[in-house]
């Protein structure tokens, strides 16, 4: 616990990231310029398969943890030739052995294979990136209601351009492996359903790459701004998720506010992915009265995500410990952008627990953080230098929070993916095994959904 308090301390201390608190820290300026000006952070796709049955030589797959005194000291690979067919791997060749010479075969390059990554929370529909570079300066003591009256008035000079920059953004995270997505969309009478509609045709467009669900998300407060009507017919245009904010600090009536967020859920039968950025006592009292609605109604059981879950950070380990307990009982899912700084968010003591616990990007360059990679290697990262004591193990154990805890090893250091009949959604990394990937988080150079090639390149 010390060493881990000691390395939070340095790294917090050294400014390389922003504290969770920063999110409500300051307020943008919202001087917008046209996306005529040159672009920054654009990514290339160079793809060269095009067939749906075809050999891919030259993988690195993990085979295995060798052993010293009970301790993985290194792991074992292995390079095979993957059958794919149809989006799926139907069998693991013996390298460069191909059963039916007439079918095209690619070369990995001997890159190491890791499953594909989830960015699985992000916000697609609102952002800079894809236009010209905008930084923050926003003043101390900004609140979450001084940035409600800024989205009002930034919102329709984003709407033109929402449609490219999610396509910009999309590109990215493909780039850095994440083929699978959970995306907010602003649902308020600002915006209406027009982000809705225009995330929904980028996605239609994508969807051979790239698939992402979408939680409609009342960002100016679902009592707050009236948003019940709207998003009811959001869920009846197709969205996915029914999200919810700070129903105490912002709509100002938790009760109430939670009701009407489970009440939409239920009537058309979806799932819940609420932001709960609050870290005072109506935080905890939050997280409580939904996991005991869930407890009360079965219909919700594994449907509920709290996304951020600050309050949870304000419990000692024993609370915590009874929280997710019952949590994991009723398969209740954490979404955290794995924060650095003030808050430390008892993320290790939730996953021995049982919580699912996913990572995502949240913010990529918009008006509430200059910051956002896009990365979930580098959420990997982040997550092992503040909660585990580095070793081969436990930092291939770590890549489980980018990929939906698909991991290639099991803890006996068997190999459980990938098998036949599993999708053929992967990245290809400069690495040679998840823990150095972890550590260093090295380059990838290939990603595939589904059998396909959909950013970079391979022999």
């Amino acid at each position: 616990m010390n060493e881990n308090k000691s390395r939070r301390e340095f790294i917090s201390q050294s400014g390389k990231m922003v504290t969770a608190c920063a999110l409500f820290g300051a307020t943008g300026s919202v001087a917008y310029a046209a996306d005529s000006a040159p672009q920054t952070g654009e990514v290339g796709k160079p793809m060269n398969i095009n067939a749906k049955h075809y050999y891919l030589d030259n993988v690195l797959l993990e085979a295995g943890f060798e052993f010293e005194g009970g301790v993985a000291i290194s792991t074992r690979t292995e390079l095979k030739t993957l059958e794919i067919n149809g989006g799926n791997i139907v069998a693991l060749h013996e390298n460069n052995r191909h059963a039916d010479p007439a079918l095209p075969h690619y070369n990995a390059g001997g890159k190491l294979m890791l499953p594909a990554m989830r960015d699985m929370h992000i916000h697609l529909d609102k952002t800079f990136y894809g236009g010209p570079w905008r930084s923050l300066n926003r003043p101390a003591g900004t609140t979450i209601q001084d940035m409600i009256r800024l989205e009002q008035k930034l919102l329709p000079e984003l709407q033109p351009y929402t449609q490219a920059r999610a396509e910009k953004l999309i590109d990215l995270i493909q780039s850095k492996g994440s083929t699978i997505a959970r995306s907010h969309c602003n649902i308020e009478p600002t915006s209406g359903l027009k982000n809705l509609e225009n995330l929904q045709s980028v996605l239609a467009r994508r969807k051979p790459g790239f698939d992402c669900e979408i939680v409609a998300f009342p960002q100016h407060g679902l009592l707050l701004s009236k948003s019940e009507k709207l998003m009811r017919e959001a869920m009846q245009a197709g969205a996915h998720y029914v999200g919810g904010l700070d129903p105490t600090n912002v709509d100002g009536a938790m009760e109430k506010s939670l009701d009407t967020m489970f009440q939409i859920a239920l009537d058309y039968d979806k799932g819940v992915d609420i932001h709960l950025h609050e870290t005072s006592p109506a935080g905890v009292a939050a997280v409580n009265y939904m996991v005991e609605t869930v407890e009360k109604t079965p219909a919700l059981k594994g449907k509920l995500t709290i996304s951020h879950a600050f309050a949870l950070a304000t419990l000692n380990e024993q609370q915590v410990d009874e929280i997710a307990t019952r949590m994991a009982a009723q398969q209740v899912t954490i979404a955290s952008t794995v924060p650095i700084g003030t808050l430390h968010m008892p993320l290790k003591q939730l996953r021995e627990k049982g919580v699912f616990v996913m990572t995502g990007t949240d913010s990529v360059i918009d008006h509430w953080s200059p910051y956002g990679l896009g990365d979930m290697l580098e959420k990997a990262n982040l997550y092992a230098q503040l909660y585990i004591r580095p070793n081969e193990q436990t930092l291939s154990r770590a890549l489980g929070i980018a990929t939906g805890d698909v991991l290639p090893l099991n803890d006996k250091g068997e190999r459980v993916w990938p098998k036949a009949q599993d999708v053929a959604s992967f990245v290809l990394v400069d690495a040679s095994c998840s823990a150095e990937a972890v550590a260093r988080i090295s380059p990838r150079t290939a990603t595939f959904h589904k059998g396909n090639l959909v950013w970079g390149t391979v022999g």
